[in-house]
């Protein structure tokens, strides 16, 4: 195969792998939004209970027995998360302030996640221990991912393109290993709420929460779904020089 046509092939991106990419990308968009539109609608939903985002993770901690896990207030918008280094449940403002449906669901979830820590939960105590490999595989997936697209074109050679895909596919496996670890702070969460009535009293509010994590929880699997996506496409152009 000549240059030419592998950067019509490739570049131009007219194969399985391009069009997976894309599929997925709107898909990606579809989940997000559909998030946000949710999150919006149960923020803006009291809770019967009448507790904040932080008293309700307080509550869960406590009835966990958790007592050295903090809760504090972050900046930034769903920028909630568990931080088992410093054993702290960061909840973004809105959510530790607000006394809504979605900052209950959400802050419960984050406590699922001290949850996990507290009972070494497996699949975080992997998770934790792929962090310093993915770090180091995301700091040099994008140049040699680009740089090894370059030299494949115009000389053939596929040593760099190979790194880029090994770097790669462990980011896709890190994001594939985070879907259990997100699935099941969601159901302990729920679990939670749904022997706690004084937290949510009615069914309406605990199948809001619900339905308001298991959208959360499909943006992971769309981000694991892309990772794997654009996986398969550079997996393709490596595959086509040999064809």
């Amino acid at each position: 195969m000549d240059n030419l046509t592998l950067i019509i092939a490739q570049v131009g991106g007219f194969n399985s792998g391009w069009l997976l990419m894309i599929a997925v990308a709107l898909i990606s968009f579809v989940v997000q939004w559909r998030f946000k539109s949710k999150f919006k609608e149960y923020s803006e939903i009291s809770l019967s209970s009448g507790l904040s985002g932080a008293e309700v993770a307080q509550r869960m901690l406590r009835d966990h027995n958790i007592n050295d896990v903090q809760v504090i207030s972050v900046e930034g918008q769903l920028t909630d998360h568990y931080n088992p280094e410093n054993r702290t449940v960061n909840l973004s403002d809105d959510v530790y302030h607000s006394r809504s449906v979605a900052a209950a669901a959400v802050a419960a979830h984050e406590c699922g996640h001290a949850v996990q820590h507290a009972k070494s939960y497996s699949w975080l105590r992997f998770r934790s221990a792929m962090v310093p490999i993915v770090q180091t595989a995301s700091t040099i997936t994008q140049w040699t991912l680009m740089i090894g697209v370059m030299l494949l074109i115009f000389s053939g050679n596929t040593l760099v393109l190979f790194i880029g895909v090994l770097a790669l596919a462990v980011v896709t496996a890190f994001s594939f290993v985070t879907l259990p670890v997100e699935f099941d702070a969601s159901r302990r969460a729920l679990a939670w709420l749904d022997n706690n009535h004084s937290i949510m009293q009615t069914r309406q509010e605990h199948d809001e929460a619900k339905d308001a994590l298991w959208w959360a929880a499909m943006t992971y699997v769309v981000a694991a779904l892309s990772a794997l996506a654009t996986l398969l496409y550079y997996v393709q152009l490596l595959n086509s020089r040999r064809d």
